[in-house]
């Protein structure tokens, strides 16, 4: 949620002929200076992590404009943007402005205080918000229109239409509407985190003598929020109309006798993080369950008015809500835009949706087969969605009925709580197997979810554990044991992503299905430090943060550091969801400035600089945004030709490698490390869905040349057992 913590100074001696110093103003066009020391602390070094997450949402964005992509699918990017910048707003813009608010504001390595960070992100954040609703009135309705899909404005309904919103508004809203004018006895009243409301502004005196002149609709939360119309009064194709344009339309009903002089749609965003001092409870699901319930009641920042609304009833809502000016974002459109994904999912308009395709099972997993002799062969190594999720759930499923099974121990950390994966050990636990489940209570707006699966289990009589107090549990790892011929065999699947079979059909991620006696054992000692107590444990093959992660990841950097300086060949291959964390950025650069290549695949945030003269003109950083979200995490090293792999669930994030538990697995025998490596060149030869960082923070979409390159549709082509197909 913050920004780094204040660094302290770090000064690297460069070889004299590689050496230089970016300028004290900007840095960046500054020649290298020779023989000089470089400063890697210096803050132009460093983008500003909040501003570089929305340089992401932005990229996003650009996928709504983009018309090689089907129309629908041009929308839910539209509309993800619209989510995205929700969460930007509840979490990001929420704790920059509580530092403030608590005189506690940290600067990180780029040394932008808060306060300078909430205007640059006020004032891009303003554009592109009136960018998102010029693409969606006067790109994406008018193409939706063409293909007679259309969202009907009241100025358009015709008198059937009408006719049938009057009798559905009647039915249907008026009973559960509660209108609250505004007076001493009925204060403005305390609205729920992104709800739909109205402002209402009135004319006359009511039954009581009461005339204040304003009142507030809350749109009822049961209620969708895009309706559609039936085929009697459809005109031409598929109609829909939205719930504020049925309010709109009747408000005065809601006011017998009253004149409705304006009726305003709005939408309030609070601070959405949840903060509970694990040091100072006793049990953290219960008091996470307390918290939950305020989580909808946070402190406001931002308020999104439509675009008609009168001055003084904006300016009144914004004194209400302790908001300035900056923090007003008026909207040519409705405010809760992200309902529109109800339209954007409708399987009767697969045409202009992605086509289908299916994940593909690795030959020695189909017809079948056992799939713990599978394992036992050799290690399995799945890319999904590309290929199937459906091993991992069937180790579990297996296990939960296999008699040979003793125990399974898993980590959770976004499932679901109903998922298969929650079946399968519930099904083992009531099967008289020892299951023990670390669940992570705090994984960010999954916190219900999870508590719920939590009980679910328990329930079944497994052990539930919720980790390390102080420290998400983010690693994803299962481990079976087996009595083999009288002999305990270990089985572990390892991966980069949650075990939720949903995200697994849109997330990039790899698992690693293994019985590896070593790995297996150090995940069996990792899960004994999750649940038990004790010194830390050795490890032979396993990499796992706060420990050991982030130390072999700088020392692998430092090593081709060497071998660079000292002229042999070096190269450096890392694809996270972020990097910020300044030890390794000046890692990074010391690499850069000795000569390593350096290839970042970096989905999100990035706050290192590539680029820059004499510091890391050697690093390149490229942000793929495509069909699926890219949310593997592999790190490779040249390793003087002798290649090193490691897959992991932890991005360069100082959360993720000081404050997490989190795991990083060798991948090793040539085959597959050759394979993870010819698909990450896929990625850095990308020329469609490719954006390119630049020194200054921007991005440059990658020049499209012959042949066009899009690496999600080669791995599609690659690995799916059968081509995407219209639906």
């Amino acid at each position: 949620m913050n920004p780094a913590t204040q660094t302290t100074p770090d000064t690297d001696e460069a070889p004299a002929s590689q050496a230089g110093k970016p300028a004290a103003t900007s840095g960046l066009e500054a020649a290298p200076a020779p023989a000089a020391a470089v400063d890697l602390s210096l803050p132009e070094l460093y983008i500003h992590r909040e501003l570089s997450q929305l340089q992401f949402n932005i990229r996003v964005l650009e996928q709504a404009v983009d018309e090689s992509k089907p129309l629908l699918e041009r929308l839910k990017f539209l509309l993800i943007f619209s989510s995205n910048m929700d969460e930007f707003f509840e979490i990001r813009v929420a704790g920059l402005k509580q530092q403030i608010a608590f005189d506690h504001e940290l600067i990180g390595a780029d040394g932008i205080s808060p306060k300078r960070a909430l205007a640059e992100i006020s004032e891009l954040a303003h554009k592109v918000i009136e960018r998102q609703y010029r693409i969606l009135t006067e790109q994406i309705m008018p193409a939706l229109a063409e293909r007679k899909i259309r969202i009907v404005r009241r100025a358009s309904w015709t008198n059937k239409q009408k006719l049938w919103v009057r009798r559905f508004f009647r039915q249907e809203v008026a009973p559960l509407v509660t209108p609250i004018g505004l007076d001493p006895t009925h204060p403005f009243p305390r609205l729920v985190n992104k709800s739909l409301n109205f402002i209402v502004e009135l004319e006359g005196v009511d039954a009581f003598g009461r005339d204040s002149g304003l009142a507030i609709v809350p749109a009822p939360r049961i209620l969708p929020r895009i309706i559609k119309l039936p085929d009697e009064v459809n005109v031409d194709g598929d109609n829909f109309i939205l719930l504020s344009s049925i309010i709109h339309a009747h408000a005065e009903e809601l006011f017998p006798g009253m004149k409705v002089l304006g009726c305003y749609q709005f939408r309030l965003t609070r601070n959405a993080d949840l903060s509970i001092d694990a040091d100072e409870v006793d049990d953290l699901a219960r008091a996470l369950r307390g918290e939950l319930s305020s989580r909808r009641f946070g402190d406001a920042v931002r308020l999104e008015v439509a675009d008609n609304c009168p001055r003084p009833l904006t300016d009144y809502l914004l004194k209400q809500f302790a908001l300035g000016p900056d923090e007003l974002y008026e909207v040519n459109g409705p405010v809760n835009l992200a309902r529109l994904f109800s339209i954007a999912a409708l399987p009767e308009f697969a045409r202009l949706q992605y086509p289908t395709f299916v994940p593909s099972l690795p030959k020695v997993l189909r017809a079948g087969a056992d799939i713990f002799q599978a394992i036992a062969a050799h290690d399995i190594l799945l890319l999904h969605p590309y290929e199937s999720f459906t091993p991992v759930v069937d180790l579990l499923r297996q296990a939960a009925k296999d008699p040979l099974v003793l125990t399974i121990k898993q980590t959770l950390y976004r499932s679901g709580a109903t998922s298969e994966i929650v079946d399968a050990l519930v099904e083992a636990a009531r099967a008289g197997k020892e299951v023990t489940a670390v669940v992570e209570l705090r994984a960010r707006f999954d916190e219900e979810s999870n508590l719920s699966l939590a009980s679910r289990l328990q329930t079944a009589g497994a052990i539930v554990i919720y980790g390390v107090v102080g420290v998400k549990t983010h690693a994803k790892m299962m481990l079976v044991q087996r009595r083999e011929n009288g002999q305990l065999v270990r089985y572990a699947h390892l991966g980069t992503g949650n075990y939720h079979t949903g995200n697994a059909r849109l997330y990039t991620d790899y698992s690693l299905l293994t019985s590896d006696e070593a790995l297996c054992e150090d995940v069996h000692r990792l899960f004994s430090e999750l649940t038990g107590m004790g010194k830390v444990l050795r490890m032979k093959r396993l990499l796992r943060a706060p420990f050991t992660l982030k130390k072999t990841l700088l020392d692998l950097i430092s090593a081709e550091t060497g071998r660079a300086a000292a002229g042999a060949p070096a190269q450096i291959v890392i694809k996270v969801n972020a990097i910020t964390d300044p030890k390794v950025i000046r890692a990074l650069y010391r690499a850069s400035i000795a000569g390593v290549k350096v290839d970042l695949i970096v989905r999100g945030m990035c706050c290192l600089r590539p680029g820059v003269p004499g510091i890391s003109q050697n690093i390149r950083v490229r942000s793929i945004v495509g069909r699926f979200l890219e949310h593997s995490r592999a790190y490779w090293f040249h390793n003087a030709g002798e290649p090193l792999l490691y897959l992991a669930s932890a991005d360069l994030m100082e959360r993720n490698l000081d404050r997490r538990v989190e795991t990083g697995f060798p991948i090793e025998g040539k085959k597959l490390q050759q394979r993870v490596k010819k698909e990450l060149d896929m990625y850095m030869a990308d020329n469609a869905n490719a954006w390119i960082l630049q020194a200054d923070g921007s991005y440059v979409h990658a020049t499209a040349s012959q042949p066009p390159r899009d690496v999600q549709m080669q791995l599609l082509e690659k690995l799916s057992a059968a081509p995407a197909q219209p639906s």
